[in-house]
């Protein structure tokens, strides 16, 4: 076989680190495969040409999306026109839908075969979308076991390939080891606060976690904060609130990255929906499932939403497996009080550590071998 090209888009930091790892996995198959598009730095690391860097897709809401979608749809628009150019033998969108069915639906119709890795959520809001992914889309890659019988029945071509963060993560914490690790083995209850990593979600979300810890300290005395940050630019957005709210006295630990350092650490975490509450759940941490949104940005996503829950273990479980508190009901005291209600009922935990046990088993399938083995059919055809 001559030389292949994989085009890909992978958008953040989530987006990143699947695509590396799939990178790997093909290469595993075709050394000399090239891989360019849009990417980040774990995707670099694997060789990736990055065309533009995948930071640039990251946007959170529409309202956020609004305000960049001009720079958006002009990146769109060149790289399009460069991969019709060059015409890649495949092309993998991973993540990012609004982004990526569109260049998928015009690079499918000019007879490239489109590969989209992470089902987008039809299945908790815009259904709608199923039309125009059978036009985009010519195999999906899905994430998670519920999702392949609704892409069957719309005609697409679907394969189940588990989560990756479920085949890193081990089955069984040392949360003992962890506590030593980051140096709060002889605090009293830990807890982990996880913001997010976008920018506008720490506009959303920071001096709510930092009131929320303040409510905590006052009936925990010997409590500590974990606070992972993904960038600078997010830890002095923390380090702001923590000023603004007056709480310069609170224990936080603030870590560069270290999420997962920090759940498995914990006795209970308050998240903000999203992958994050995945790794929480599979890092086998009690947690409290918190988000804001811009008011439109949550309006006009209100309208849509086709589930009661908002976070992946809920999704996952099928039920009210932890707490979730969405808009005005994300207040500092209703997440102290759910929180401390979790550190202080051993029952509780247990619980809800066995059915994260249970979804941890389900999702552990090895997950970039078997995405690689749905796209090698298509790079053989090529």
């Amino acid at each position: 076989m001559s030389m292949v090209t994989v085009a890909m888009v992978a958008g953040e930091a989530s987006g990143d680190l699947l695509a590396a790892h799939l990178i790997a996995a093909l290469k595993r198959h075709l050394p000399e495969a090239r891989f360019v598009g849009i990417g980040g730095p774990q995707m670099q690391r694997e060789g990736f040409d990055a065309w533009w860097p995948s930071g640039k897709l990251a946007v959170h809401g529409y309202a956020e999306a609004l305000r960049h979608y001009r720079e958006l749809a002009g990146i769109r628009k060149r790289l399009l026109a460069r991969l019709i150019d060059r015409r890649p033998d495949v092309f993998i969108g991973v993540d990012a839908p609004d982004f990526n069915l569109w260049l998928e639906e015009r690079l499918k119709a000019r007879g490239v075969p489109t590969i989209h890795y992470v089902s987008p959520s039809v299945w908790a809001w815009r259904a709608g979308r199923l039309g125009k992914i059978a036009r985009s889309v010519s195999h999906m890659l899905a994430l998670f076991p519920f999702e392949p019988d609704i892409y069957r029945r719309n005609g697409i071509p679907v394969s189940y390939v588990g989560h990756p963060f479920a085949d890193m993560i081990p089955l069984d914490v040392n949360r003992a080891a962890a506590k030593e690790q980051l140096g709060v083995a002889k605090a009293g209850p830990v807890f982990a606060l996880l913001p997010g990593s976008r920018q506008s979600e720490l506009r959303q979300l920071a001096s709510l976690w930092v009131d929320t810890a303040s409510c905590l300290r006052e009936r925990f005395p010997d409590s500590v904060f974990l606070v992972p940050l993904v960038s600078r630019e997010t830890r002095r957005m923390f380090e702001e609130a923590i000023w603004r709210q007056g709480a310069q006295e609170l224990p936080f630990k603030l870590l560069f990255g270290h999420a997962r350092e920090a759940l498995a650490a914990c006795d209970a975490a308050l998240v903000a929906s999203g992958t994050a509450t995945l790794e929480a759940a599979l890092l086998k941490a009690p947690m409290v499932i918190a988000y804001r949104l811009a008011p439109l940005s949550w309006h006009l996503m209100r309208r849509m939403r086709l589930q009661p829950w908002i976070g992946l273990p809920n999704i996952l479980a099928g039920r009210f497996v932890v707490p979730e508190f969405i808009q005005q009901d994300a207040s500092a005291e209703n997440l102290a009080q759910a929180l401390g209600n979790l550190v202080g009922d051993a029952q509780v935990k247990a619980a809800i550590e066995r059915v994260f046990q249970s979804l941890h088993r389900q999702l552990r399938q090895g997950t970039a071998d078997k995405a690689a083995a749905a796209i090698l059919p298509y790079l053989q055809t090529a």
